[in-house]
């Protein structure tokens, strides 16, 4: 953090010096803005400041102003479930000095705040500006031209009390559910502007290029209006055509009409600037005011849909609070830039304000970059905001937002905090007369429920004729939710009629700095833990899956196998954006230098056609194949959207995990066995080798190499498996030893037979010369399970490194989160995150991890070892998560199998905060169908020992 230690009136003196010297370059039809503060979290100004309790009370020092000044070493923490009493209720007082030069007598003089907590007392030279502002995140101002001292220096104070005097306030924003804050946390600026100004605009700006504005202003001097249509550069498109539909005091409403206008979606958010002159009696421009704009038109019908711009939308939407770890709610145009950009690279097209207005720039970054905005006035269930300061807030809130091209519905509350004498006041302010719903409700047109479990999807109870969108679902807490039975939800939601999609819960886990604990990232247990980041923009595994789930490309699963003939099926899931105008790359790809020096070899890179399908429509495209294509190992496809942005890349493995060539000699020429069977175990020796299997378990006793220890061992356990062994044969194959374990089958009392063997389990290792040991699992199943398959084996968690694998990667997988990886070679480093509650570095290196055809566990005393699945459709277990603290119904970690590194056929799902998992769908569900009853699943390793 910077902040700017120098005196802010000389600051100001020496602009306009520098002003006045060079002929005043500013126009005096212009609006001039003088920051008092800094832009945001990074550019802070120093104030004076005096906090009346907590941390630095009780004594003058300085503040960078705009922040929180908890995170500036003031005051105290709070979380908005802590019981009030225990709060510390205090106040700081800020005071600062800025130079009014003699050239702004007569014109009119602002004091904007664009955010105060809570309650906000303000004084000029000492005289008080105005009323008390009351509501943390909503911008005010005063006129104070009667209070300036022009040609000198003049004096601001402000008293911010943390809590407010109005209860509703505290319930609304003190005692709900995300952290708490004291300070003036958005900037404050001067706003000087011409003594006949143009108060404000209120412009429709419609899909056809017709343009209604409300032009408010208090002046007798006013002859015309005149209008401009400038690019989004500032270069004049057109001069408009103006009619002046009424004139009432203080407000003049025209009408006009663009031509040739692109419209404005989050696909194409094309924006343009509409300038509007006041001119008096002798053309003279008396002001001028610039306002972005986007033609698009939004209209919510009942029993339908949402459209804009005629096109039915599906939200593929998140929740965001404006938070930041070490600056709290104070954020940046960076920030706010930085994350609209994440939440397109999700695929994301939607954002709801929860629970609140956002930093204006917030909102400008949406208009530019594309995405539908919900834009909420701030409330927390219940009780609601009482009628008269709400109606304040609410004014307030639109009347500053009402020219976004991204803001397509408001919000008036949350959760039951909605107060209805309020619903209809936003029409008052908005000229688009956009709709307003109450999240979490039935109300008018729309159904909001938040939480519900898919089955409630059916969608057939009273309310069945509402327009379905959930602003709240899939709740985020630590690993669950998200990623986790997105799919499921987003295959129904896709597929419903009334069907509006719906918004995550939440963005980013808000783990805020404690800097009265040493800097402990604090997510004040539960309550905020639920990002789809991490606090600093790290991104978790269920980033990838919603960007695979919601990519507007839509490619069928297939799989190649002998036979393909590169062929895929496409759907074109945007709403405004034919598919020709997309870009979709294919690579082919070889893995080499297995198993010590693994790389990518890039076979063939290209650029594919795709057809013109319209949004909704479904088709087909080709992948040409390449001269020898079955020596590839993967086959990547990637999609570009029609910005450049890519939209996702899917991976096809090429060969199966049998079919890849193990680059590995058998060669002996200086090497034998040497067997010991030796009461309960069998030995076997090389000269560089030693192994030690049980013959009552058929496990891995003990493993040397070179006389060094390599401590894998327990294993292979067969997972579920209570029987006995039977029988442990030995055969020599040349020089190789085979050595066979059969469990007791299911009848005990028939004698052994070659068709009780094949019924039976059993174990069966190859050991070679070179030290390679191959392995072989035969398991009976059963049609349905409930339970692991598969096997298991030990490993010091401490005497790992790290992991390289050949697989999906790299984030691990549940049941229902497998999409949002890819096939490919992976490393990662050892570590202990536990998602969304400590350490924050992703990707997990415990887990599960899909499709695994080789491993290699890097050892820190080389005594790791390398595996080779050739077995299809395996799951690596790595080691098992820590669980979090108290992850509610179902977003903890699932029981991991016995051992820590397994290779299993199936894994478990995970739930969400408000959910189990098998309330979440299909893929919720623990049962797997593998095949019929008895019938045997086998899995084949190879395990080298050659670091």
């Amino acid at each position: 953090m910077k902040l700017q230690n120098r005196p802010l009136g000389l600051i100001v003196l020496l602009m306009f010096t520098f002003l006045n010297v060079y002929g005043r370059q500013e126009s005096e039809s212009q609006t001039q803005i003088i920051y008092l503060s800094g832009t945001g979290k990074d550019d802070m100004v120093d104030w004076d400041f005096y906090c009346s309790a907590g941390m630095n009370s009780g004594k003058w020092s300085k503040i960078g102003v705009p922040s929180c000044w908890e995170l500036q070493g003031f005051g105290a923490y709070n979380y908005g479930h802590d019981p009030f009493e225990q709060r510390l209720n205090e106040y700081g007082l800020y005071k600062t000095t800025f130079v009014a030069p003699e050239t702004w007598a007569g014109k009119t003089v602002k004091l904007v705040f664009e955010g105060v907590m809570t309650d906000a007392e303000v004084k000029v030279n000492g005289k008080l500006a105005g009323e008390i502002h009351q509501g943390a995140f909503y911008e005010f101002n005063y006129t104070i031209n009667d209070l300036v001292n022009y040609g000198a220096e003049n004096t601001l104070e402000v008293k911010v009390n943390k809590s407010s005097s109005n209860e509703s306030i505290n319930f609304a924003e003190r005692k709900a559910d995300f952290w708490i804050f004291g300070g003036i946390f958005r900037p404050v600026y001067l706003e000087v502007l011409p003594a006949d100004p143009i108060d404000r605009l209120a412009i429709d700006a419609r899909a056809d290029g017709s343009i209604v504005a409300d032009v408010f202003f208090n002046s007798s001097n006013v002859h015309e209006i005149q209008a401009r249509l400038l690019d989004d550069e500032g270069k004049e498109v057109q001069e408009l055509p103006i009619t002046i539909a009424s004139r009432t005091a203080g407000k003049w409403t025209l009408k006009t009409f663009a031509k040739e206008v692109r419209e404005w979606n989050p696909e194409s958010p094309n924006l343009y600037i509409l300038q509007v002159n006041l001119l008096d009696h002798e053309q003279n421009i008396l002001h001028q005011r610039q306002q972005k704009i986007g033609f698009r038109t939004v209209q919510v019908r009942a029993g339908d849909g949402i459209y804009v711009n005629g096109q039915r939308i599906k939200f593929k939407g998140v929740n965001r609070h404006s938070f930041y770890p070490t600056s709290g709610r104070t954020m940046s145009k960076a920030l706010s830039i930085e994350h609209v950009q994440l939440m397109k690279e999700m695929n994301m097209n939607a954002v709801r304000m929860s629970h609140y207005p956002p930093d204006k720039h917030f909102l400008d970054a949406c208009d530019s970059l594309g995405l539908f905005v919900i834009d909420e006035v701030c409330t927390w269930q219940s009780p609601a905001l009482d009628t008269q300061v709400g109606r304040k807030l609410v004014r307030e809130t639109v009347v500053r937002d009402v020219n976004h091209p991204s803001i397509v519905l408001w919000a008036n509350g949350n959760e039951g905090g909605w107060n209805p004498e309020l619903d209809d006041d936003y029409a008052l302010w908005d000229i688009q007369q956009r709709e307003v719903i109450h999240p979490w409700a039935v109300f008018r047109k729309t159904n909001t429920v938040h939480y519900g479990g898919y089955h409630g999807l059916a969608y057939d109870a009273y309310s069945q004729d509402k327009i379905f969108f959930p602003t709240e679902f899939m709740h985020g807490l630590y690993d669950g939710g998200h990623g986790a039975g997105l799919e499921d939800y987003w295959n129904l939601m896709w597929q419903m009629p009334l069907g509006a999609g719906g918004f995550l819960w939440d963005f980013a886990d808000e783990a805020v700095v404690r800097v009265d604990k040493d800097g402990v990232l604090d997510s004040d247990g539960n309550h905020a833990a639920d990002g789809i980041i991490g606090p600093y923009g790290e991104k978790e595994a269920s980033f990838y899956t919603i960007k695979e789930i919601w990519s507007p490309i839509f490619i069928e699963n297939r799989f190649i196998r002998e036979g393909f003939n590169g062929k895929f099926t496409i759907e074109n899931r945007f709403h405004f954006t034919a598919l020709n105008h997309c870009k979709m790359y294919a690579k082919w790809v070889k893995f080499t230098g297995l198993p010590t020096t693994p790389a990518e070899k890039i076979l063939a890179r290209q650029e594919l056609s795709l057809p013109a399908l319209e949004p909704g429509h479904r088709g087909s495209f080709q992948v040409p194949l390449i001269d020898d294509w079955q020596s590839a190992d993967v086959l990547y496809l990637t999609a570009h959207g029609p910005q450049g942005e890519e939209l996702f890349t899917w991976s096809y493995p090429v060969k199966s995990p049998e079919q890849q060539q193990l680059p590995i000699s058998h060669a002996t020429a200086d090497q034998e066995l040497e067997v010991q069977d030796i009461g309960d175990h069998i030995t076997v020796k090389t000269s560089d080798f030693a192994y030690r299997f049980s013959k009552i378990n058929g496990q891995i006793m003990g493993l040397e190499r070179l006389g060094n220890s390599i401590p894998l061992n327990g294993g292979p356990l067969i997972l579920g498996q209570s029987a006995k062994v039977d029988t442990v044969l030995q055969e020599r194959l040349g020089d190789q030893l085979i050595l066979t374990i059969f469990f007791e089958a299911k009848d005990n009392t028939q004698q052994w037979s070659s068709e009780k063997r094949i019924s039976s389990d059993k174990i069966s290792w190859t050991i070679y010369p070179s030290g390679q040991l191959d392995l072989m699992v035969s398991m009976k199943s059963r049609k349905n399970l409930d339970d692991y398959k598969g096997i298991t084996f030990s490993f010091p968690e401490e005497e790992v490194r790290a992991k390289q694998w050949i697989g999906d990667g790299p984030y691990r997988v549940w049941r229902n989160r497998t999409k949002g990886t890819q096939f490919g070679l992976w490393e990662n480093e050892y570590n202990d995150t536990v998602t969304g509650e400590e350490g924050f570095i992703y990707p997990e290196f415990k887990g599960f991890f899909s499709n695994v055809y080789w491993l290699n566990v890097q050892g820190k005393h080389e005594n790791g070892f390398k595996v080779y699945c050739k077995s299809p459709f395996t799951f690596l277990r790595m080691f098992t998560p820590k669980q979090p603290s108290d992850p509610k119904n179902g977003a903890g970690i699932p029981a991991f199998p016995e051992g820590n590194i397994s290779f299993v056929k199936n894994i478990p799902p995970v739930g969400t905060k408000f959910h189990t998992a098998d309330e979440l769908g299909p893929h919720g569900n623990a049962q797997t169908i593998v095949g019929n009853d008895d019938e045997a699943i086998n899995m084949e390793f190879t395990f080298i020992f050659d670091h």
